[in-house]
């Protein structure tokens, strides 16, 4: 039987914690057994579901692989000056998780609009030049081994911020900029806990520049 690898993340858009990519290993028998778990896409699951499925997927797949994309990693790519961005960034984090993995086959969400160029680019770091590669948006929604490694994402980055919220003693929310907890504990603590932030973020670097100019409207 194929086996094919799904890969997607969760936390991309967030100013908060890291961005986390997984990837699954099965073959036809495993997505039958997902399809019958009812996995999917995690964002139409509660948490609730996403955990309990969690440890069942484990169960299923014949192998995982979970990458974590701390702030300090996102921030050097955004702001560096040699063509790296945040979706090349996430190529490079898929193309590990495939050359782990190493599937016959392989589903993987796009993170960019231009579906082509993203998949050129991942596959010139894949180490399996044979591999079929399907690189579609919404696989996360139309493919089961994609669903079952969004669940994976979500749960992983969803346990992260917890760990974040009990070091900083505060519970600011989600991570992401929609959630009013986040953008109160934001403006508050944007400096007190600079680690945590994505500080290439445009909302942090503008926090940066009104508190400069406001010491300098102080002279």
């Amino acid at each position: 039987m194929t086996l094919v690898c799904g890969i997607d993340e969760a936390g991309k858009g967030c100013i908060i914690g890291p961005l986390v990519m997984a990837g699954i290993l099965t073959d036809d028998d495993g997505v039958e057994q997902l399809k019958k778990i009812k996995v999917k896409d995690s964002k139409l699951l509660t948490a609730e579901q996403r955990e309990h499925l969690f440890g069942q997927i484990l169960k299923i797949v014949k192998s995982y692989r979970i990458v974590m994309v701390q702030p300090a990693e996102i921030d050097a790519a955004v702001m560096s000056s040699n063509g790296m961005n945040l979706n090349w960034l996430e190529a490079h984090k898929a193309a590990e998780i495939l050359n782990f993995l190493n599937p016959e086959s392989a589903i993987i969400d796009c993170p960019s609009p231009n579906i082509a160029a993203y998949r050129e680019y991942l596959m010139n770091l894949v180490s399996n030049k044979k591999m079929k590669a399907i690189v579609e948006h919404k696989a996360d929604v139309n493919w089961l081994a994609v669903s079952a490694a969004s669940i994976l994402a979500k749960v992983t980055r969803d346990a992260e911020i917890e760990k974040l919220k009990a070091a900083v003693g505060h519970d600011f929310g989600s991570g992401y900029l929609s959630d009013p907890k986040t953008i109160a504990f934001f403006g508050k603590s944007f400096e007190v806990y600079p680690d945590i932030f994505r500080k290439s973020w445009t909302p942090y670097k503008d926090k940066v520049m009104a508190k400069l100019q406001k010491k300098l409207g102080d002279y």
